[in-house]
């Protein structure tokens, strides 16, 4: 690996001290180079050291590893820390309260940056107040690089190339999960759905300010509850950030073809299991709007804490996309192992090392997973244990 020659380090890992911060340190010290210059950032060295510890436990030689100070209340200290390294990788959520002061020292720094968020607003707004400095400062300010969207952007993007189609392509994604999904992920929720028209002032916003791609479209299209007789299930739509990233690698790389549709759903095997989910969604919904009820919600479920290893283990996930194009039909499949921990924290630092020294393509600015690294990150996480196929018949 060659370091850069003006940053002493190629990665800072801050959040370490959560619950999904520790998992993608551990995945670190299982998994990266040796020679990999790396530290831990955060506000309190005690917890700091004590993450320290653990990896050291893991992997020896982390014992001397790194540790910086950093506080989103403490622009300073960001910056700081945006000017050593290379790449940074945040699990400080939720992002909306936590997450712009790291992305504007990134972007002002020339520093990659990558997070887990699920926040349509925050990434919104992020590419409205920062997407010009990181272009102009060359950092690749990539969101979503965890469950919420590797696997949908990835997926989708690797189904168009087996789709190989010039002209109008549609896909669909039906994910299937048996996993928990993270405290932190719920608490992102909640506050998301309690702000509707911030949402949308925030997604009209940068409609108006982003470029929109020539002589082609590309955008999520909102399906309906339906049965889906190619995969034998019932689908209902999923409200998540996941559609808007792969309509917006759908607008940036002409291989999607001349007139890109995504739709994202949920898939079950029975109608009684759908009907559940979707009334399940729209409660939590509605208690989102009712402040009392929102803060016992959120109150009951913390940030910061998930399921043990064991659960973890038995933990999987599954997303079908059928592609059609050219009048043809391509049916593929991403899986893994445990959705909102084990393989958000793998996809979170694959992505980080995919960005410090895999040869990608030519970007800057606010970028998606399948914009910036594609071809190299799908082999990343293949190699790692995500699998990536075609289905027949």
């Amino acid at each position: 690996m060659a370091g850069s020659p003006d940053r002493d380090l190629d990665l800072v890992l801050f959040g370490a001290t959560g619950f999904t911060g520790g998992l993608t340190g551990e995945y670190l010290a299982r998994h990266a180079p040796p020679d990999l210059r790396w530290a831990l950032a955060g506000r309190s060295p005690e917890k700091l050291e004590s993450v320290r510890n653990r990896l050291a436990a893991i992997n020896p030689a982390l014992g001397d590893l790194e540790l910086l100070h950093a506080d989103v209340g403490d622009p300073a200290s960001l910056a700081d820390v945006a000017a050593r390294t290379r790449v940074v990788i945040t699990t400080v959520g939720p992002y909306l309260t936590y997450g712009e002061p790291l992305v504007a020292a990134c972007a002002g720094a020339g520093t990659d940056y990558v997070d887990l968020t699920g926040e349509p607003e925050f990434v919104d707004r992020m590419y409205v107040s920062h997407n010009a400095a990181a272009e102009r400062s060359g950092a690749r300010i990539v969101h979503a690089c965890g469950f919420d969207s590797i696997p949908h952007d990835l997926g989708a993007m690797f189904t168009v190339q087996q789709l190989k189609a010039s002209g109008p392509v549609t896909v669909r994604g039906v994910v299937r999960a048996n996993g928990m999904f993270s405290g932190g992920t719920f608490h992102s929720a909640m506050t998301q759905f309690s702000r509707g028209r911030q949402l949308k002032e925030a997604s009209a916003a940068r409609r108006k300010a982003e470029p929109k791609p020539e002589g082609r479209s590309s955008r999520a299209v909102a399906g309906k509850p339906h049965r889906d007789k190619a995969l034998g299930l019932w689908l209902v739509p999923m409200p998540t950030i996941d559609p808007s990233i792969v309509a917006r690698s759908g607008a940036a790389l002409s291989s999607y073809g001349s007139k890109f549709r995504y739709s994202h759903y949920a898939g079950t095997r029975t109608l009684r299991y759908a009907a559940g989910g979707a009334a399940g969604v729209g409660l939590i919904a509605v208690a989102a709007q009712i402040k009392p009820v929102r803060n016992l919600l959120l109150g009951r479920i913390k940030q910061g804490d998930g399921p043990d290893e064991s659960r973890r283990e038995k933990s999987w996930f599954s997303v079908d996309f059928i592609g059609a194009g050219d009048g043809r039909t391509v049916h593929t499949r991403v899986t893994g192992g445990d959705p909102g921990y084990t393989e958000t924290a793998k996809m979170l630092a694959e992505s980080a090392l995919c960005l410090a020294f895999d040869d990608n393509p030519t970007t800057a600015g606010n970028v998606t997973t399948a914009q910036a690294m594609g071809d190299n990150l799908v082999a990343r996480l293949q190699a790692a244990g995500m699998r990536f196929e075609t289905v027949d018949g």
